[in-house]
């Protein structure tokens, strides 16, 4: 879906990126990894939506958001970002499903804070 294009400053979707990693944070040095992997697969998730509301469309669903970061993994295929998209992912299947050993949520962690400082050049 379409909607008017605005500067990536001006979205939401990166005040909420910075509360979600600000969040994971907190969880990780508790050792809650479900509700760390939830707070940075919303940071990831944030951080494409800002892209593409930049661009002037929405996503809603994991298909368009998951078509949406192929689009910019060709456009920038250096930067790996469906490898992110699948740690992302994985880490959200980690909040309902509590599978990931801590050690695995700190290593995909490292891919998506990554990923997402890419993302976000993208719109700059």
């Amino acid at each position: 879906m379409k909607q008017e294009a605005h500067s990536i400053h001006e979205w939401e979707d990166v005040t909420l990126n910075s509360k979600y990693l600000r969040d994971a944070e907190k969880f990780l040095a508790e050792k809650d990894y479900p509700q760390a992997s939830e707070k940075l697969w919303g940071a990831f998730l944030e951080a494409v939506k800002a892209v593409a509301a930049e661009r002037g469309m929405s996503l809603g669903t994991h298909r368009s958001i998951a078509e949406f970061v192929s689009k910019l993994h060709e456009e920038h295929p250096e930067r790996k970002l469906r490898d992110a998209f699948r740690h992302a992912e994985s880490l959200h299947v980690n909040f309902y499903e509590d599978h990931l050993p801590g050690d695995y949520v700190i290593e995909s962690r490292k891919v998506v804070e990554k990923a997402i400082s890419l993302i976000l050049q993208e719109a700059e």
